[in-house]
């Protein structure tokens, strides 16, 4: 199973240091799991020009292509101006309208108030749905107040980012099966 830590801001580190936080338990718990955490901030990615992602170069096709592999994403994004950030939006502009058909997607999202929770609801699970993501339904939602010194201090949004990760895989071994299952139903 490979499972893709998608941090979506070039800017900040709350998102950084909650998706940290994520993969170390990912990887604590589920040590035969392929992780690969792709922090936006660390990759120069072109802004979409409308060519498939395969046409791509360099970081923007490396970014693309790895989250097109995976089995599942861990999707981190602060909230700007009560939005998701231009450079996670260009992801998705970059990805075909299908990228997310059999993955599973779960959501971690980072803000300076708790108004913002909505974003999550009106904004990012319409986009996923529309490019055909199996979404993880409960998501975690941290404020700056939960936030010291780059550290998580908020011993309930550790415990909700644990049953995240936890989701996560449980639901992308279940879709796995059940797609399997059909597949063979198929005689191919």
């Amino acid at each position: 199973m490979k499972i893709v830590g998608l941090s979506g801001s070039k800017v900040g580190s709350k998102t950084r240091t909650a998706m940290d936080y994520t993969l170390k338990s990912l990887k604590d718990k589920y040590a035969d799991v392929e992780i690969t955490l792709i922090d936006l901030a660390e990759y120069d990615v072109q802004f979409s020009d409308g060519r498939m992602y395969s046409e791509y170069e360099g970081d923007t096709k490396y970014v693309t292509q790895t989250i097109m592999d995976a089995d599942a994403i861990i999707l981190g994004t602060p909230v700007f101006q009560a939005s998701i950030p231009a450079t996670l939006k260009n992801i998705f502009d970059l990805l075909p309208v299908n990228a997310f058909r059999d993955k599973i997607v779960s959501i971690l999202m980072t803000a300076g108030s708790q108004k913002h929770y909505l974003v999550a609801e009106q904004q990012l699970k319409p986009i996923l749905a529309y490019m055909k993501a199996q979404i993880v339904q409960t998501y975690v939602f941290i404020e700056e107040k939960d936030f010291h010194r780059k550290e998580i201090t908020n011993d309930d949004v550790l415990l909700r980012i644990d049953r995240l990760v936890e989701d996560t895989v449980v639901l992308t071994e279940t879709f796995t099966k059940i797609r399997e299952a059909t597949e063979q139903a198929y005689g191919f």
